[in-house]
């Protein structure tokens, strides 16, 4: 079982930056995959970053790439979402999520434990 619980959202303007954290409770952090996704208000649930269970590698949708950068430090039990030149468009509640097993995910259905998520709000 692993709790879940983000912190960092907020409001921003369009061009700014936040750090979104997410700390994890329970012993095998470290062998879960871990991602973050988001939703915006009438639209469904989207992928937006996902870390394998080492930090090694790291998978970013299209529209965040290059923008947002996951990492993780194991030994704090803690992921984060480092987010830069935000647009109006990363406007949502970002959750984090975490994934038995250490490979990558990028559906949503993959993963089995979530937070309870984030606001995020850009403005113009």
């Amino acid at each position: 079982q692993v709790q879940l619980v983000e912190s960092g959202g907020g409001l921003v303007q369009a061009g700014g930056s936040l750090r979104l954290s997410c700390a994890a409770s329970g012993r095998t952090f470290s062998s879960y995959a871990m991602g973050w996704l988001r939703q915006a208000p009438g639209k469904e649930r989207e992928f937006v970053a996902a870390i394998t269970w080492s930090g090694g590698n790291t998978y970013y949708a299209d529209s965040v790439k290059g923008r947002f950068t996951i990492s993780r430090d194991n030994a704090k039990n803690t992921v984060y979402l480092q987010m830069y030149s935000l647009k109006l468009e990363d406007t949502a509640v970002y959750y984090c999520a975490a994934a038995a097993g250490g490979g990558v995910r990028t559906a949503i259905y993959e993963y089995d434990y979530w937070g309870q998520g984030t606001q995020v709000t850009v403005s113009s």
